[in-house]
């Protein structure tokens, strides 16, 4: 496994301006949390005399949507995974969300490492795919994301007949059609790279589907 590479002063202050947190910056510098952690907390900032990593605390959550945080009233995500909890009773695009953004999925193909975003909504086309074929059962062992690509060839077809001739029949697509509507999840990811905005939207929609 290849050696983690040093992360400069200048890397996690670009991270921190376009972040509101140290797990928030990690993840915008695309490396482990205890990795960024690590080499923030060796550098200071000049102006207030503390530790990159001290100035970027933000135990409230401050700025930070509520659906980003822990509010209390979420069970852990481990007794979901190892099915002491039933799944079947929450969310599943926000288990999705949880999924990778406390590590235990790659936001990537776990067949071929597909992780390319849509320029347009910052999406990656990947589709969760249960290995039992029961939509319930979040084991680690039983979940992995598939590219569209990686599903159609050792899964099945990914689209419908209906949605395929839908597709190819040549007519125009009408604007009024077209659902560019942004989740919070994306609208979170597009603020941390500064290419976000402020207006509101419901889901937690992490991949992108049809």
């Amino acid at each position: 496994m290849p050696k983690a590479k040093p992360l400069t002063k200048e890397q996690i202050v670009a991270a921190q301006s376009q972040t509101l947190s140290n797990m928030a910056a990690a993840r915008w510098l695309n490396c482990s949390y205890q990795h960024y952690k690590k080499w923030a907390k060796l550098y200071k900032d000049e102006e207030t005399g503390k530790t990159l990593f001290e100035k970027q605390l933000n135990p409230s959550g401050k700025g930070i949507p509520k659906f980003l945080r822990s509010s209390g009233k979420e069970p852990a995500l481990l007794d979901i995974i190892e099915g002491r909890i039933n799944a079947a009773s929450f969310s599943p695009e926000k288990i999705k969300y949880r999924l990778v953004s406390e590590g235990y999925l790659l936001e990537e193909c776990s067949n071929c490492g597909f992780h390319e975003r849509r320029v347009l909504d910052y999406k990656i086309p990947l589709l969760l795919h249960f290995r039992d074929g029961n939509k319930k059962n979040y084991r680690k062992e039983n979940i992995e994301f598939l590219c569209y690509n990686c599903y159609y060839l050792t899964i099945g077809d990914v689209f419908d007949n209906k949605q395929i001739e839908g597709i190819e029949d040549h007519k125009p697509v009408s604007k009024s059609n077209v659902d560019w509507e942004l989740d919070d999840y994306t609208k979170q990811r597009l603020k941390e790279l500064g290419l976000g905005d402020d207006e509101e939207d419901d889901g937690l929609d992490i991949v992108a589907y049809l």
